[in-house]
């Protein structure tokens, strides 16, 4: 295996955590590999550190770029899902800081508090080293790092660290979801439950977040529908609109509700429970940002 090949699951760790996309992540990948090639390999003293140099500098460029673009994005912009297994988990650290609830507060922060905070909280990297990468002074990083941990500290959402937990109210969650149960979906929610959804113009989606349990029920039983699906599945080029099956997986470091149609993943919808009740949901329905994901390998339960 090539010296990138052996770094390239660190580097597009990297590049997701600080730009929230797995389509600029690759993309910030390919280009540090190109980068790689160019240069006497040979006379590089650290690789490793090389590769995450680069890395790091094309991922701010590019969400400087990105940014700009998501200003105009309709609706919320939520970061892309994207699998997560045993792999991540052993590393408690790095598995922290894919959960969603936490990428959602990085976007608040400039490309380098954001870049800043993922190299230090979730790599652990020294500040020298970090302010070479940035091209700032020592002091300067330590501050900027400084700032991003109590910006996340105080708007990060409280939620309940215990997955098996979550993973049954999920399971409950689907169940009600399955069976239109409205009465049943109000039972899960915290009475001030807020649900922020991302369909970029492309699936049905609200337009802002959507507060109090009755309002959060209603509208997640009226997205359910044969006519939403055709929606979506026309906007990813199918004119079939199969049944549509509800299934679990672990997205971002957590457990989530799936729900699939003609082999493609539709929605993916992220909960975060505190004092046992859902208090967050995410819910992702833009093509763009869920498709990558495959169905086949998700581990599904029977909402029945």
């Amino acid at each position: 295996m090539s010296t990138f090949e052996d770094h390239r699951t660190l580097l597009t760790g990297v590049a997701y955590r600080i730009l929230g996309s797995v389509a600029d992540a690759e993309d910030v990948v390919q280009e540090a590999w190109l980068r790689w090639s160019g240069v006497d390999q040979e006379a590089v003293d650290d690789p490793k550190a090389y590769l995450v140099r680069v890395t790091s500098r094309l991922a701010i460029d590019r969400l400087r770029w990105a940014k700009s673009r998501r200003e105009s994005y309709v609706g919320p912009w939520l970061p892309e899902p994207i699998s997560t297994g045993p792999d991540v988990a052993e590393h408690a650290e790095l598995a922290d800081s894919v959960e969603l609830a936490l990428l959602v507060v990085l976007e608040t922060l400039s490309p380098l508090e954001r870049a800043v905070f993922v190299l230090r909280e979730a790599f652990d990297l020294p500040f020298a080293e970090i302010a070479e990468i940035i091209g700032r002074a020592e002091p300067a990083t330590r501050q900027l790092a400084r700032r991003a941990r109590e910006h996340v500290r105080e708007k990060r959402p409280r939620f309940d660290v215990d997955r098996g937990e979550r993973r049954r109210i999920t399971e409950r969650f689907i169940n009600a979801s399955a069976n239109g149960d409205l009465d049943g979906l109000i039972e899960l929610f915290s009475d001030e439950v807020t649900m922020v959804s991302d369909g970029g113009g492309k699936a049905r989606a609200a337009l802002r977040a959507i507060t109090g349990a009755e309002h959060v029920g209603r509208y997640l039983l009226s997205i359910n529908t044969p006519a939403n699906i055709a929606r979506f599945m026309a906007s990813i080029g199918m004119t079939d609109v199969p049944g549509i099956s509800f299934g679990t997986a672990t997205v971002n470091n957590a457990p989530a509700l799936v729900l699939s149609a003609g082999g493609r993943v539709i929605t993916v919808v992220s909960l975060l429970v505190a004092d046992g009740k859902i208090d967050t949901i995410y819910l992702m329905a833009n093509p763009e940002k869920i498709t990558h994901l495959e169905p086949d390998a998700i581990p599904e339960t029977d909402p029945a």
